[in-house]
């Protein structure tokens, strides 16, 4: 691609130099920022661009405009943003340019696909000019010849993510909800399964502060959970808003998006990611090959028998324990919550995360049944299950001393021992994996889905 006519646009590594000047440019948006007010009256957002001279890290834009509507929405990565009469600054050795609503103007096109010269937004002072048109034809060429030099590759999955790092990560929008006062849940997903979290050492305060079944202080409503895939986890990104005005309305649910820099964070070892003051974020193109390899994968899992057992667990769960139907296909959690019948039977891959009542000695009722409540969880989701009576003499293989159920526990919730066979209660636990049976009924005739529960069945450990 030949050198820019200087009458009308600079090329990005020539606007570099042109600190404090005037100056026209037109590139590829790679990245934006989610919309604020800013701490004046203005609202503000950052869009970084690339062109054939500069395709990485390329140049941030700031915006600044009367209202959230007049900052540029950029409807995917790799369309074209034109640019007049912005202003090249530097801070520290930070080169950027700032939009200024006064006298810039600024215009978006579709990008390698486009057809059309006609702008799908742009500012009120922006003017076409026929000469315009080449520079937008031999951008859309060089994003044909160079896909990766504005695609999504290369980033990871919600299988990689590691607590407290900052990460990258392409997925799609699930639902938003606010949870309380200026804080939001984004749920997103990717396909992939998130990697099994430690738990911590808490044990006997599983009555008075039960660990959660999920982040939100309330279980989303069934109509939403429906929508949600059944297989790859669905993580929480949190949202606070604080003294920044966010514009929510730019995260669209069923939109595949590209986030750069989200804090990950397990929070009663369930994962979630933070929306940070840094982050940014840009919808990808639906022929995006990060977008096409996920629907690859997620499609080849789903028909695969075994498809539905957690990734981290393959090429079999642990042989902790079997069950009477061993030939019954795996479901996941998320799919026993959302069956469309309320009373229905499934085969799981599960950890046991938590254990009610904590002292195997009040394993049993008054008249010497057993009663004990577990929390399980797999890669999609955490439920309360049940382990009563005759199912749980066959699950423990009858009555055992004390000193043999306390190891029979232990070896269910992971709890690491000593060299000398004493359970260590400051070490952080990994629960293995096992597969189980469960059964859901309810417990009220006018109400059976509000009155829904779980038990374990032809179930048994083998420990």
């Amino acid at each position: 691609m030949g050198r820019r006519d200087d009458y009308r646009f600079l090329q990005l590594i020539d606007a570099i130099a042109s600190i404090n000047q005037k100056v026209n440019l037109i590139g590829v948006v790679i990245e934006t920022s989610i919309p604020k007010q800013s701490k004046g009256t203005d609202c503000f957002c950052t869009i970084r661009i690339v062109d054939e001279s500069k395709p990485s890290p390329g140049i941030v834009i700031n915006f600044f405009a009367e209202n959230m509507e007049k900052l540029p929405q950029v409807m995917a990565a790799g369309d074209i943003i034109q640019l007049s009469h912005v202003v090249m600054k530097m801070h520290g050795s930070e080169v950027y340019a700032v939009f200024n609503k006064k006298f810039s103007s600024f215009a978006l096109f579709e990008g390698k696909h486009g057809r059309s010269f006609v702008p799908y937004q742009f500012s009120a002072t922006y003017h076409a000019r026929e000469q315009d048109k080449k520079f937008i034809l031999e951008l859309r060429k060089w994003l044909i010849e160079h896909p990766n030099e504005t695609g999504s590759r290369d980033l990871p999955s919600l299988k990689e993510i590691r607590e407290g790092e900052h990460f990258n990560l392409a997925c799609k929008i699930l639902h938003l909800c606010e949870v309380k006062k200026d804080e939001w849940i984004l749920f997103v997903w990717d396909g992939t399964d998130t990697p099994p979290a430690l738990v911590e050492p808490k044990f006997e305060d599983e009555k008075e502060d039960p660990l959660p079944l999920q982040l939100e202080p309330f279980p989303l409503p069934r109509d939403v959970l429906c929508t949600f895939p059944a297989v790859g986890t669905v993580l929480r990104v949190i949202i606070r808003r604080g003294n920044e005005k966010l514009d929510l309305n730019v995260l669209k649910s069923g939109r595949w998006v590209k986030f750069v820099n989200l804090k990950c964070e397990s929070h009663a070892a369930l994962w979630c990611a933070f929306i940070m003051p840094f982050t940014k974020i840009c919808y990808l193109p639906d022929d995006d090959d990060i977008i096409l390899q996920r629907q690859r994968s997620y499609d080849e899992r789903i028909s695969s028998k075994w498809g539905r057992m957690p990734l981290s667990c393959f090429p079999w769960p642990s042989d902790l324990t079997e069950t009477d139907h061993p030939d019954v296909p795996f479901v996941t959690l998320m799919h026993v919550l959302t069956n469309p019948e309320v009373t229905s039977k499934f085969r799981c891959v599960v950890r046991v995360v938590a254990v009610f009542p904590w002292r195997v000695e009040d394993f049993y009722s008054p008249v010497g049944a057993y009663r004990i409540r577990l929390t399980l969880e797999d890669a999609t989701a955490r439920i309360h299950a049940f382990l009563y009576a005759d199912d749980a003499v066959n699950f423990f293989g009858g009555y055992y001393p004390v000193d043999v159920m306390t190891r029979k526990r232990n070896t269910l919730l992971g709890i690491p021992e000593s060299d000398d066979g004493r359970e260590m209660k400051d070490g952080f636990r990994n629960p293995p994996w096992m597969q189980c049976c469960l059964k859901s009924y309810y417990v009220d005739k006018g109400d059976p889905w509000g009155s829904r529960n779980y038990r374990m069945f032809a179930t048994r450990l083998l420990n």
